[in-house]
């Protein structure tokens, strides 16, 4: 256990409960926003850290009382309350290494969703759909707001790609490990003979670019407009509002038409463009150490199939943490926590693991 470490930070965790009573830090209400922030940061490992010390004071006691011969009668009660007191500072001693880690920045920021239909044609397209309304209803469970940019919607009602935003409290530390190649094993309305076909989706999870230095040159952007299409009644169809961004030196495309202004479209479109290029540049930092990757979970990389939906069976297997459930009507629901969880706690055990070689 890193001693020195924790006991600094609840020295320093002490020092901020007393300035933030201070008049002169509440008057100052940028600084007292990040001394709150901090201190909320700081609480939960210090309330942990404070547990596991009063179990070892505990124990100390218990080990006291079992070293003197006077009082024998309560030797008993001691072992007992030892056991539980050894045990109890195991489990907090586990969840401090955990607390300990290194934090994702990005965890508390908003999400980029975007889902492109794969291999399986129209089959794909609906799928992608699909996935579009599980991450909604996912994301309403979690109170948290959605809202689709841009949509390439399909005569059937599937999608040959669609970005959403989703903002809300911890959205990328929770939807980080989505980004993959999702497959769809069942059989399609299409299919007149009933045959099981497979088919694909490619889901990208890009942490929101919001306060990130993302330094864009206007002259490298080709900025177009032409009229939205698809449902939408006669706004859509008679406005010039959609809009296309093409940034020339990646050739990376950006399209928003579900705004009814050009303003409100192009603000969209260079928030989802700056978060394109946020998150690539936080993959080529991630590439660059190959071993830091392969502690890692899922890589972010697009081409990794990561996760199969079969219908008949009514199962969904995840291939990174090899979990199989039996509730595929309630995960499409949006009820995901249970895989969701698996991938975070594999997560941290690879990287607690990773931090236990060096």
């Amino acid at each position: 256990m890193q001693t020195d470490r924790l006991e600094g930070m609840e020295s320093r965790f002490q020092s901020l409960e007393i300035e933030l009573s201070d008049p002169s830090v509440i008057a100052d209400q940028a600084r007292w926003r990040a001394l709150s922030k901090e201190h909320a940061d700081m609480a939960e490992t210090v309330m942990t850290y404070r547990k596991y010390k009063e179990a070892q004071e505990a124990a100390e006691e218990d080990r006291s009382i079992l070293g003197d011969h006077g009082q024998e009668e309560l030797h008993e009660l001691a072992k007992e309350d030892l056991k539980e007191r050894e045990a109890e500072m195991e489990a907090l001693d586990r969840q401090l290494h955990r607390l300990l880690l290194p934090k994702d920045p990005n965890d508390e920021k908003n999400v980029i969703l975007e889902i492109r239909a794969g291999t399986g044609g129209e089959e794909a397209a609906l799928f992608a759909g699909d996935l579009l309304r599980m991450y909604l209803k996912f994301a309403e469970r979690k109170g948290w707001t959605a809202e689709i940019t841009d949509a390439n919607e399909t005569e059937l009602g599937g999608f040959k790609e669609v970005t959403c935003l989703i903002q809300g409290k911890n959205a990328y530390s929770l939807l980080k490990f989505e980004s993959g190649v999702h497959r769809v094993q069942r059989v399609p309305d299409t299919e007149s003979a009933g045959r099981i076909h497979t088919s694909a989706v490619t889901v990208a999870i890009l942490p929101e670019a919001d306060g990130v230095d993302i330094d864009i040159n206007r002259d490298d952007l080709r900025i177009d407009v032409y009229r939205s299409s698809g449902a939408g009644g006669q706004h859509i169809n008679k406005t010039s509002s959609a809009i296309r961004i093409t940034h020339l030196p990646t050739g990376m495309v950006v399209t928003c038409q579900n705004e009814r202004s050009q303003r409100q479209n192009r603000e969209k479109a260079l928030q989802i463009l700056k978060s394109r290029l946020y998150a690539e540049a936080l993959y080529e930092a991630q590439a660059k150490t190959a071993a830091d990757r392969k502690g890692q979970v899922g890589s972010g990389d697009r081409s990794e199939r990561i996760r199969t939906y079969n219908f008949p069976q009514g199962r969904v297997t995840d291939h990174r943490t090899k979990q199989t459930i039996y509730k595929l009507d309630q995960f499409m629901n949006g009820d995901m926590d249970e895989i969701l969880n698996g991938l975070i706690e594999a997560d941290m055990a690879a990287r607690m693991k990773e931090a236990e070689t060096v």
